[in-house]
């Protein structure tokens, strides 16, 4: 199957990059891609409440884009079960030119492994008497015709009828464990099949008088007839053996299939072994990975909406290939080793460049995705109010919302209502739900905006608001920590902050700013406030 492309927003996920991934993720479906949504984090209030709304599933969450295990072309070498015979591990492994196989138990999970070494050093140094195995194993690997089958365990030793039959009587060398190997020695047979061995082995494809053969029904003795001779029998046999009695069960060096490429590259390239499994979470057995696997790694494929920076996208980006980015916010440091389709456009919301690549594909926008889109876009103009909004957003907005059928002032207070409760978070949760630091003329700057209709939800736990502000302030070694609470119905912001500078917030609003003071007219934090404040940091330079 082919791997998906995954299409994600920012960290901390807003309503516009939550619904412009699932938008982009529809659009790219319906133009024969293979994507799927996902989001970095939990999602906030206001896109929970939009994908209830419209009965839209929520993204899948992703920790990061770090190269895993699942995503190297390792070896998906056919395992076997621990009843196999040795011989028969040795083919598999001849046919398919490998020198180490897992052994799994009926349920698929790893429970050993062997290796060319193993059955190797078994062929000189194993016992070359006992055989632990099946009647069907040693059936198959000596190629022989059932003259009659007793029963299925086979346990016991070899005895290859060298001496005369009253030696072999006298001296009990056969026995009801014993595995009788012989030619057209009747008396031995005859002998055996008294004694109700576990097994005896014809050779030569020699012709087996039928009175032996009623007798071993009667007995219930195993009775085989192979056209190997006595020597090539005797040389066989012992490889009918379980694999089970020669794989190593202990200390055996395995990786779950989701384990990151870092986190094991040096184990394995220092190991000396070079072969080593991959199972599943549940330890399943999966495949087999070497270190050649790790030269040329497959990438994870990436498509990144609503952000361009590394620090604000997926960890491991860099291990990732980055396919295409649609955003509308400053161009940022994310570089790719080939061409890539950037849509960056100065609008208020990722979901406006969605619309308008939804118009260029001639794709029809389903009801519940225009209200999604609707959504991501009214949320990040505040309803068309702030001044990143531009005539493209105001397009869209028309046209969605005749798709989405719904009405709109009605829908975007609820939506705003639900967005911004502030219920049941905790001060440092609301704090960091949206915060940027940034970087100006060399002044390191931290702000957090908060929305709210309910500015007083915020002042009753004013002080504490205030101790963490320093806390960042001093942790980070800020120039300016700014706690933005923007009200979307009085169309401003309230400040709560701690700066270096003491005239630093009233020089960039332009009127006497100290804690709790309501910004009129300013709610947007990419085109009013940093840009005020990168006035005010000019001034005092």
């Amino acid at each position: 199957m082919e791997d998906k492309t995954l299409v994600f927003g920012h960290k901390n996920p807003d309503t516009d990059s939550v619904t412009s991934a699932i938008a982009l993720s529809y659009l790219k479906n319906q133009c024969g891609n293979l994507t799927e949504p996902c989001v970095l984090g939990e999602i906030a209030k206001e896109a929970d409440f939009v994908l209830g709304y419209f009965n839209v599933q929520k993204p899948r969450m992703i920790d990061n884009v770090k190269i895993q295990l699942k995503d190297l072309d390792f070896d998906r070498i056919l395992p076997l079960e621990p009843s196999n015979s040795i011989l028969k591990a040795y083919n598999h492994m001849n046919a398919y030119k490998i020198r180490t196989l897992p052994i799994v138990g009926p349920d698929g999970y790893l429970i050993g492994i062997i290796t060319m070494k193993d059955i190797a050093m078994n062929a000189i140094n194993g016992d070359y008497h006992a055989i632990h195995t099946t009647f069907n194993n040693i059936k198959q690997d000596l190629n022989a015709d059932i003259l009659n089958y007793g029963h299925s365990d086979i346990n016991g030793h070899i005895v290859i009828t060298a001496f005369h039959e009253t030696t072999i009587i006298k001296q009990h060398r056969i026995e009801p464990d014993s595995i009788v190997i012989t030619g057209d020695r009747f008396d031995i047979i005859e002998h055996a099949i008294l004694t109700k061995v576990q097994l005896i082995i014809v050779t030569g494809d020699l012709e087996i008088p039928e009175i032996l053969i009623e007798k071993a029904k009667v007995s219930g003795v195993n009775l085989i007839r192979t056209s190997y001779d006595t020597y090539s029998t005797s040389k066989l046999i012992t490889q009918t053996n379980f694999v089970s009695t020669i794989m190593n069960t202990s200390r055996i060096m395995k990786f779950r299939v989701d384990e990151y490429l870092e986190n094991c590259r040096e184990i394995i390239q220092t190991s000396k072994h070079s072969k080593f499994p991959v199972v599943d979470e549940q330890g399943r057995y999966i495949g087999i990975i070497g270190r050649t696997h790790f030269l040329n790694p497959t990438k994870k494929n990436v498509i990144l909406v609503d952000h361009n920076e590394y620090s604000q996208s997926a960890d491991g980006l860099v291990e990732a290939n980055v396919l295409e980015i649609i955003d509308h916010h400053k161009i940022g440091d994310i570089n790719t080793s080939l061409p890539i389709s950037f849509r960056n456009m100065p609008v208020g919301s990722t979901n406006t460049i969605i619309f308008q690549l939804f118009k260029e594909e001639k794709v029809e926008i389903p009801k519940e995705i225009a209200g999604l889109m609707l959504s991501g876009i009214v949320s990040d103009t505040l309803f068309l109010k702030s001044p990143t909004t531009t005539y493209f957003d105001e397009h869209a907005v028309s046209v969605l919302k005749e798709i989405a059928d719904i009405d709109l002032p009605k829908y975007a207070l609820e939506m705003f209502k639900n967005g911004t409760s502030l219920e049941g978070r905790t001060v440092s949760e609301i704090f960091f739900n949206d915060f940027k630091e940034f970087v100006i003329e060399g002044y390191k700057l931290g702000v957090s905006q908060v929305f709210t209709l309910n500015f007083e939800e915020i002042i009753e736990n004013k002080e504490k608001y205030l101790k963490l502000i320093q806390d960042v302030h001093d942790d980070k070694d800020h120039f300016l920590t700014l706690m933005l609470v923007t009200d979307i119905i009085k169309e401003g912001s309230y400040t709560l902050f701690e700066c270096k500078h003491e005239r630093l917030l009233s020089m960039a609003f332009e009127k006497n700013v100290e804690q709790g003071t309501f910004i009129e007219n300013v709610v947007s934090r990419k085109k009013q406030i940093i840009p005020m404040l990168i006035g005010a940091i000019n001034m005092i330079k």
